[in-house]
């Protein structure tokens, strides 16, 4: 069979090269060039496709490099900036792999001729008990990256190839220290990749937008400090909110970008009022037909699952009822939907914003 592998730079991918290449599989590794700008982090920095050059030369497989950077530019990082601005918190890594790593790549992997498509995820392609091809979670859990490709429906699995899933990460990096690969000790890339750490997201996102001062006020209104930009605070957060020291532990608990007063309001509060019975979810994927009830419900990539109530409420949206109130979900942030074993994904989507502003 002929692979197309994408090919990072990091150990992973440099190890699920190497393994179909073992398997007897025709491989060609590829590393996309996403972003133009500065990048000292992740995989779309200049090191990385070096790193990942040189794997394949180890490897002894041939690698190309195809430029994406127009359509990471339309599909994840304008969608990135336009986030914060509306208020939202995204998700850039799961957009990247939606609209770049699982959709433009297969395509031009196709028109190439290739067979299908690889990754290093920790992740697995399954057969369900209908037939289709399902997601599964990775061998690894702590290392699982079934939440960020919970978008891959059984359609799409039919030309994917997850070959490091079956392993942990101990076993990946020995295997790779085995066949003495320079990427055997890197370490995991745990940042956006197109946001430099010299300037971080602030420096990011105000070359590109305009900031707005907001009040931060607590739950009876009253004005406890200030933040230089709503853009970027976010739901939960309890530090950078210019609140005096030595007092109780506050949360953002709502933000209102547009209310009638002199500025935007951050409403902090306990942790109590933070927590909610439910959310609702739009932009929802299903592995196969929708399989709403009581399912296990993941809202961070590292999170632990928990149990809830899906529903269907139409236009592509569910509800979510959880069985005990949990914090609230960031606007933004996607929450991926398991089977009640845990092993399977079944769906996920975006968490959207309350139709009535949170006003306590």
């Amino acid at each position: 069979m002929k692979v197309l592998v994408g090919m990072s730079g990091g150990v992973d991918s440099s190890v699920a090269a190497a393994l179909l290449r073992d398997a007897g599989h025709e491989v060609v590794g590829v590393t996309m060039r996403l972003w133009g700008g500065d990048s000292d982090t992740g995989c779309c920095s200049v090191s990385d496709v070096d790193d990942a050059r040189r794997a394949a030369q180890q490897l002894g497989v041939e690698h190309v490099v195809f430029n994406f950077s127009d359509d990471f530019d339309r599909h994840v990082v304008g969608p990135y900036v336009d986030a914060h601005r509306n208020g939202r918190t995204p998700n850039p890594c799961i957009e990247c792999n939606r609209h770049l790593k699982f959709d433009r790549l297969v395509s031009r992997a196709e028109q190439l001729g290739f067979d299908a498509v690889a990754t290093g995820h920790h992740a697995r392609v399954g057969t369900h008990v209908d037939g289709s091809f399902r997601l599964e979670r990775g061998a690894d859990r702590a290392k699982d990256q079934s939440y960020v490709l919970h978008m891959l429906d059984a359609q799409a699995l039919k030309g994917v190839l997850l070959p490091v899933g079956e392993f942990t990460k101990d076993e990946v990096r020995s295997m790779a220290s085995d066949l003495g690969l320079r990427t055997a000790a890197k370490p995991d890339s745990q940042d956006v990749c197109f946001i430099p750490t010299t300037d971080g997201r602030r420096g990011f996102l105000e070359s590109r937008m305009s900031f707005t001062p907001a009040r931060v006020v607590d739950r009876e209104g009253v004005e406890v400090g200030e933040v230089p930009a709503v853009e970027l605070v976010t739901l939960g957060q309890r530090r950078g909110l210019g609140l005096p020291g030595g007092g109780p532990v506050r949360y953002v608990v709502g933000i209102e970008h547009s209310v009638d007063h002199d500025a935007p309001r951050v409403i902090v509060s306990d942790a109590q009022d933070l927590l909610t019975v439910g959310e609702r979810v739009g932009s929802v994927v299903w592995a196969g037909d929708p399989e709403p009830g009581q399912l296990l419900v993941q809202t961070s990539a590292h999170g632990d699952p928990i149990p809830a109530e899906v529903s269907m409420v139409g236009g592509g949206s569910v509800d979510i009822r959880w069985a005990l109130r949990q914090p609230r979900v960031a606007p933004g942030q996607s929450v991926v939907f398991y089977d009640p074993s845990d092993r399977w994904v079944v769906g996920g989507g975006i968490v959207e914003p309350p139709a009535v502003p949170v006003r306590l």
